[in-house]
């Protein structure tokens, strides 16, 4: 289990683990390097190629841990984190299940769903800090989330809000937000929904019909290649299937989806 964009896991992905805990699942949820509890440097360094391959080492992890079976792993990653898993799943045959809650499936769809003059603004200094990371200087940052109008990676009328909201329940004050803005062009030119045709496992698609950041449009359009996908709906935004009973329509679909692949936990 991981975070989306920018996320930790301090923030928010333990009210999930819990449950699956309650019904009988082992959960590893773990931090991007650069992120939370996890080294690297620079700090809040956002980057697809190396998350992806930080799912991969903790998927050997699990499968490496005493009492786990390595063919019973299941990957659940919510906003960007939904688009990492399904990439992932679809090169890796060994995977159990995927749960991709409000995934991330279409940077183009993303993009486009920010103000022209935002996304204008945060183009010029995603170059200027890739120009900066050739030159071998500091990263030019940008923030993941704010005000409508601000320069922010998700600056929807719901995000600092449902971002905040999210925060709240997990007992949180603040997480560093800002990230290197150099990721705004790996997010343009990403589509991770794309590989939802070769995931050969079980997958839920828990998709939000009012998500202002990963449209659920685009993602409907994606999911339904899954060989064998399921999709559940909700009348929801991005951030509100974190929190309240958003969350517990979510979460209880979730175990409903574990509990027929797979009974109760070990």
């Amino acid at each position: 289990m991981a975070h989306g964009l920018g996320g930790v896991k301090a923030g928010g992905l333990h009210a999930f683990a819990a449950r699956f805990q309650q019904a009988g699942y082992a959960c590893l949820v773990f931090d991007y390097r650069c992120f939370g509890d996890s080294e690297g440097a620079p700090r809040e360094w956002l980057d697809i190629r190396r998350q992806r391959e930080d799912w991969r080492a903790a998927i050997a992890c699990a499968r490496s841990l005493p009492n786990a079976d390595p063919d019973q792993v299941i990957l659940w990653g919510t906003s960007f984190a939904g688009g990492h898993v399904m990439a992932v799943a679809a090169g890796d045959p060994r995977v159990a299940a995927v749960i991709a809650q409000c995934p991330f499936t279409d940077g183009l769809a993303s993009t486009l769903a920010v103000d022209p003059l935002t996304s204008l603004r945060i183009t010029v200094r995603a170059l200027s800090d890739q120009v900066a990371a050739w030159l071998g200087m500091g990263p030019v940052r940008v923030a993941t989330v704010g005000q409508p109008g601000s320069v922010a990676l998700m600056n929807s009328r719901d995000g600092l809000a449902g971002h905040n909201a999210i925060l709240q329940a997990a007992g949180l004050d603040h997480v560093p937000i800002d990230v290197p803005a150099r990721i705004a062009l790996q997010i343009l030119l990403d589509s991770p929904g794309r590989q939802a045709r070769h995931i050969q496992c079980p997958a839920l698609f828990c998709v939000c019909d009012k998500d202002t950041v990963a449209p659920a449009k685009a993602t409907l359009k994606h999911v339904k290649n899954a060989p064998k996908g399921e999709v559940i709906r909700y009348s929801a935004g991005h951030f509100d299937i974190y929190v309240g009973d958003d969350f517990e329509r979510n979460v209880s679909d979730q175990l409903a989806f574990l509990a027929r692949h797979f009974g109760t936990g070990h």
